[in-house]
């Protein structure tokens, strides 16, 4: 298991944690007070922590199901991106999908943290590409079932 380094801003912060042994994404934790959206609504919401995500990985701050699906709070972004040399803080821009207020409460899970590699690439301008079955079939255009 590798080892992130994390720094806690002030003392409302919670160090993000794993619901199950298997999960994928560590739990990210509101640092602030009651926060209440209006429908339709983003606000950023304060995690009180700062990471050292290792070079060559990167943060992927992805929705909690939970509180997606039964109160429409979902990061803005729809997938945060947190760079390997960021030192700030980690904020989460949630929206309020919902028709309704919605509310999120001190210390309350709010999105959820993947570690993930990735490749850095050298983008090469060409003339063509090479061809594939598909070719330029775009959105749906491999079926439907």
């Amino acid at each position: 298991m590798m080892e992130l380094k994390i720094k806690k801003l002030n003392d409302k912060a919670v160090i993000p944690s794993y619901g199950s042994a298997s999960a994928a994404g560590a739990d990210l934790y509101s640092s602030e007070g009651e926060i209440t959206f209006k429908s339709g609504e983003t606000k950023l919401v304060h995690t009180g922590l700062a990471m050292e995500i290792p070079e060559g990985y990167v943060g992927l701050i992805y929705a909690r199901s939970g509180i997606a699906t039964k109160r429409g709070l979902a990061p803005a972004n729809k997938v945060g991106v947190i760079d390997s040399d960021y030192r700030g803080e980690i904020m989460v821009a949630l929206h309020n999908h919902s028709d309704s207020e919605a509310k999120i409460d001190a210390g309350e899970r709010i999105a959820q943290i993947v570690i993930a590699p990735y490749l850095a690439v050298r983008f090469t301008e060409v003339n063509s590409l090479d061809e594939t079955e598909r070719g330029e079939g775009g959105f749906g255009s491999t079926g439907t079932k």
